[in-house]
């Protein structure tokens, strides 16, 4: 990474304003469960060019009738043309490459027997916009596609790098592509040389600031949340990100401080964990305390 790289800054003045917290989210049944139960000759047609292409065929058990339905009706909505190899295979779910409208696109899909089932539920209990949320892991999975969703708008609209949102089907979330067709996918920033690590915590730190002025804390931030692209800093990863509101929040943006300044710390900053929380915290009144 060249020392010319300055990580630009997205100009505040051309944010939105941040998105309401107290939105409900919906878990109900979508299009895609009247789809997957109608199993109509277009569908049927559609299922089997999915499940006999090669990109897909390793995991298979990702795509169940639901799933799969959910991708025809992103693919007939427009925001998916044709599907390309996997970016990324984790636990919660896989990532892989497609063709958009007018761009390339990422298309994360979760899966519904998510192994880390009762870690989404300790991000997802305390967030208000999921009051009442069931128990089963249907439920608890599509509302954390919702909130992914919701998070990177809310994200976005104040100023923060994120990988553009375009659309959620059930368990399907897509979203812009962050990379080229020569190198693949973004680098990490924990996996590259950072020859201007002064200017990229000061980047990464002012990202926290405007989440925590709108009324989001990512959660899990660290070097290998935030990606390099084109010069710029961009912070994915924001499923689990939880509103001020949440009971861990505090906690939660502590231990995100933690992280941050011990990466740069490693690059030879003199960064204090302390410091950096006040920063994200000031000027502003501090919402995650409570009145005393």
């Amino acid at each position: 990474m060249g020392s010319e790289t300055e990580f630009g800054l997205i100009d505040p003045d051309e944010a939105e304003t941040p998105g309401d917290e107290w939105e409900e989210i919906d878990v109900s049944d979508t299009e895609a469960d009247r789809i997957a139960r109608k199993r109509d000759r277009e569908f049927e047609q559609f299922r089997k060019r999915i499940t006999d292409a090669d990109q897909f065929k390793v995991e298979q058990s990702v795509f169940d009738d639901a799933t799969l339905a959910a991708l025809y009706k992103l693919v007939q909505d427009g925001h998916v043309e044709a599907f390309g190899g996997p970016v990324s295979t984790g636990k919660e779910a896989n990532v892989y490459q497609a063709l958009g409208d007018d761009r390339e696109v990422a298309v994360k899909v979760y899966r519904i027997n998510a192994s880390n089932f009762r870690h989404m539920r300790d991000y997802l209990e305390g967030d208000p916009r999921f009051e009442g949320l069931g128990g089963r892991k249907k439920d608890v999975v599509l509302a954390w596609v919702k909130k992914e969703y919701a998070n990177l708008k809310r994200a976005a609209n104040a100023g923060v790098r994120v990988p553009d949102p375009i659309a959620t089907e059930r368990n399907v979330l897509v979203m812009e592509y962050i990379g080229d067709e020569f190198d693949g996918r973004a680098r990490r920033l924990g996996e590259v040389h950072v020859e201007n690590p002064r200017t990229a915590y000061e980047v990464v730190r002012e990202y926290m600031r405007r989440l925590y002025a709108a009324g989001l804390i990512h959660g899990d931030l660290s070097e290998y949340n935030v990606v390099v692209h084109e010069g710029h800093l961009v912070v994915i990863d924001l499923g689990q990100a939880v509103t001020v509101h949440h009971p861990n929040s505090r906690d939660f943006l502590e231990r995100d401080c933690r992280n941050v300044a011990a990466f740069f710390r490693r690059q030879g900053l003199e960064v204090d964990d302390d410091e950096l929380l006040a920063f994200v915290t000031d000027p502003d009144p501090d919402p995650s305390r409570s009145e005393e």
